[in-house]
């Protein structure tokens, strides 16, 4: 798969320092995860070869690393595909981030989970049709359909949202981006784990279980 495929659209002001990003214990079991995501269909390059699908873990405060846009298509990534989100600004919409190429485009909605919940350690956001269309028939936790990606009004959204729940790990489809499905929590395991199970689940009631996005 090309990695010249956009991962998303970023629709943030970027302000990137040209740096490659440190490892830590939490980025390697990170980057583990998202190839299990990638295997699963869960992380990858649409049909229009447009890439979906980014993971973080937290470093410090508010920062965090994030997988970096137009790296959907890759099955293994290097520290080279990661980035640093320094800080952000809902705000002025706007992203400081130190990596080789530019924070995902769900740059802010990472950052926005990070400050309203200190104890979360990892976010993940995946897409599929199959797990998207089911949490909305259940009626789970959602933003709302007329809430775009990458925007400072998702990045809002999240902010009520998450401040409103109270368990971890947690999971929630963004109704206004088609199959994109966020989960959340105080470690890597645990929100694979909620992700993987809740798809699995969602695939299992599919009238054509090879359709898995």
């Amino acid at each position: 798969m090309a990695e010249s495929a956009a991962d998303g659209v970023i629709k943030y002001r970027s302000q990137r320092v040209a740096a490659v990003v440190s490892t830590s214990p939490e980025l390697v079991q990170l980057d583990l995860a998202r190839t299990v995501l990638f295997d699963l269909g869960l992380i990858g390059v649409n049909a229009q070869g447009v890439g979906y699908g980014n993971v973080s873990v937290r470093t410090e405060g508010s920062q965090f690393v994030i997988s970096a846009s137009a790296t959907g298509g890759l099955r293994a990534l290097t520290l080279a595909h990661y980035c640093h989100v320094t800080s952000f600004s809902v705000d002025d919409n706007s992203v400081c981030s130190r990596g080789a190429l530019e924070a995902s485009s769900e740059s802010m909605t990472h950052g926005a989970i990070y400050a309203a919940d200190r104890r979360v350690r990892c976010v993940m956001h995946v897409h599929s049709r199959a797990l998207f269309a089911a949490l909305l028939q259940q009626d789970a936790l959602h933003t709302a359909a007329d809430v775009a990606y990458g925007t400072p009004s998702m990045a809002r959204a999240v902010l009520r949202l998450v401040a409103q729940q109270s368990e971890l790990p947690v999971i929630f489809a963004m109704a206004g981006h088609d199959e994109g499905v966020v989960a959340y929590g105080a470690d890597v395991v645990s929100v694979q784990a909620v992700l993987v199970d809740s798809f699995e689940r969602s695939i299992s009631h599919e009238p054509d279980r090879h359709h898995r996005r």
